[in-house]
Parts: structure tokens; sequence; C-alpha cells
């Protein structure tokens, strides 16, 4: 098996990278970034012979599908999403390359899904949304769904702290989900509603505790309606650990200054210089996911909770490398553009015992109402 991953000297990318580097049917791995510093260095830390470095230029199609040919699978931790996804999707696709994703922007998902009959027609995989949140947030969704004879409403939250990642793609990301309308699903239909509105506290493991919590833009409402049949209710909340920075975005969205990409690309760069100079909690420097599942048991209705912490780039570049071995494998039945939770796609049993073996836990609950 050999496998590129695109954006591979990034915090997610390079924690996928040491992870495959684990398989041993993974027999070249190859870093693809601009930053080929930062990627030799990683490659260079590994001391892994069937570790090579590629430089790659997202922006031009025929570069990445250069890059792309000859590898069984791609791993995409090249963000931010809103801006990459799709265009990877098609080099992909053109290079004939399954190909599996991070993505994390709802826009970006939306138009990936877009090419689903491309990919079937070319016998191709592609596996858009696979790290933390979307991603592990997904495969605890479909567990629960699947443990239930009926499901009515899944409620997802995540928690990060500022000081569990300053990527860039990461800063540009959280500007872009606090910005303007996104999508919910209620009463079984997809609605618009306003970004950082109806907060809520929602419950993490230690140290995390008790969250603000906001709608933003994630794919999770988008993706599970379309796969988990019948179910009436998909909300995702998140926020950071840090809530006045949560209120700072609100505030700057508010104001236009996120209504474009240009202007996103503009605070994202402030953002990042002037980060240090916040406070943060370091004691919560790290990142956490609740998924609850309500419906019925036979007569009884039971609400499934699943949780877990642990820091951002283990959550999201684990899953990732998972993601990537199984389909390289061919443990990923489907064909076509889906997410983790469609038929065919990551079976939860088999990825949570790989999370397991790398001391990523995730706790459950039920309770009867």
């Amino acid at each position: 098996m050999k496998v590129i991953v695109l954006g591979g000297a990034g915090d997610m990318g390079s924690e996928a990278v040491k992870d495959l580097v684990r398989f041993p049917e993974v027999e070249r791995i190859t870093i693809a970034d601009l930053n080929t510093t930062a990627a030799e260095k990683l490659a260079s830390s590994l001391g892994e012979e069937k570790v090579r470095v590629q430089k790659v230029d997202a922006t031009c199609h025929q570069d990445l599908v250069n890059v792309l040919k000859g590898h069984t699978v791609a791993a995409g931790a090249l963000g931010p999403f809103y801006r990459f996804e799709k265009p990877i999707v098609e080099a992909s696709l053109a290079a004939g390359v399954d190909y599996v994703s991070i993505c994390d922007d709802y826009d970006a998902v939306s138009a990936a899904i877009q090419l689903d009959q491309t990919a079937r027609d070319k016998g191709r995989k592609v596996l858009t949304g696979m790290g933390w949140t979307p991603g592990l947030s997904n495969i605890l969704a479909r567990k629960g769904y699947d443990a239930l004879e009926k499901t009515e409403s899944i409620r997802i939250y995540w928690a990060g702290s500022a000081g569990d990642s300053t990527g860039f793609a990461v800063i540009l990301h959280t500007i872009h989900i606090f910005s303007r309308l996104v999508p919910s699903y209620q009463r079984g239909r997809t609605i618009q509603i306003k970004a950082g509105s109806e907060g809520e506290i929602a419950g993490f493991p230690p140290p995390l505790g008790r969250i603000h919590t906001y709608h933003l833009g994630h794919p999770e409402p988008v993706t599970i309606p379309l796969y988990l049949q019948d179910v009436k209710e998909v909300v995702l909340k998140g926020g950071l650990v840090e809530n006045y920075l949560n209120n700072l975005t609100r505030l700057l969205s508010s104001l236009g200054l996120t209504n474009t990409p240009a202007k996103k690309q503009a605070l994202g760069k402030l953002m990042k210089a002037l980060l240090p100079l916040f406070p943060v909690n370091k004691e919560k420097a790290i990142s956490g996911i609740r998924v609850e599942v309500t419906g019925y048991r036979g007569e009884k209705k039971v609400r499934l909770a699943y949780t877990a912490v642990d820091h951002m780039r283990r959550l999201t570049g684990i899953p990732l490398s998972i993601g990537t071995y199984m389909t390289g494998r061919g443990q990923i039945k489907r064909y076509g553009v889906f997410a983790p939770e469609a038929e065919g796609a990551v079976d939860p049993d088999a990825f949570l015992q790989e999370l397991h073996r790398r001391d990523i836990q995730v706790e459950s609950q039920e309770e009867e109402l």
C-alpha cells in the first residue's frame, strides 16, 4: 500500500503520518506539502526509509494530479477545506487514487458529495470528513443509531482549546464556521440558522467539564440525514474552551469582517499573529466530543451518550490514518463520495477498537427517559 498525505507536515497531517508508519502493510508514505522544510524535518525524525517528501502546490490541478498518481490512497489534511476539498477530490479522481480527508467545512462536503456519481463511475472511494468532528462524531452517531430500533435525535457537541492547536488552517476554519448562516437539521428538514447562536453548555469528561457551545457550520447536519434514515433532528454545536474567543469571533462576524474569503484570510493572519498574546487555560488545553443519540429500544425511550477527550491533533489525525488504512485494505466497501456514517463505509466497532489501541478512550452512558 502506497499512501500520500496532503498537508502531511501540518498539525493534523503529521499525526496521521506518524500513525501510518506503524502499519507494516504501508510500504511507502509520501509527505506532500508546500512547506518542504517542515516535511523533511518530520521525515528525518521518523527515521523510516519508506517515508519520502514531495513538494505540492494545491492551487495547481495538474501538480496535484502528478503528485497523486501512483499511490493507493491519498490522505487529505490540507485546509482550509472550503478552499481545497473539491479541487483535491477532482484531482484524486483524475489521478485514479482513492481519497480520505478530514474535511470539516459543511459547504466543502456538500460540494464534494456532488461528485458522488462521477466517483462511482470511476470505481473510486472518497471518504470525506474522517477526523474528529466530523469523523469520530459521525461514527459514534452511527453506533448509537445501530443500537436503537428507532432514532429520533442526534446532537453533537465539541469543545477545543485555543491552546490545543495554533495551525493557520484551524484558525481559518474557526472564522469560517462562525460566519453567516449555517445548516442544521430540525423537525425532519434542513434549515439555515445563525452561526454562533443559541448558546448551550455541554458537559465533557475531565479536564474539560462544562463548556459553552453554539450552532456552528459543520458537515454532520448535512451528511447524517442522508445516511441514517428517519432521524428527525441532527444538531451540531461547538465552541472554544476560552469563551471570550467565541464571543470575539461572533462579534467580528457580525461586523462583516468574515463574509468573503479575502476578509477571512486577512483576519486569519491577524489572529495567528495575536493568538500568543491571548490568555488560554493551560489545564484545559485539550479537545473533546460529545454525541447524544435519543430514540427507542422497544417501548423504552433512551438516550445514549458517547464522550472522549484528547489532543486535537490525535483526535483528528489518528482517525484520518485509520480511515486511510481501512480504505487501502479494502475494508471500506462503498464507492463514490460519502461520509463515515454511510452504509458500507466505516464499521464503528472496528474503528473504535483501533482508537482504543492508541489510548483514545470513548466513554458511553445510557439513560432511560
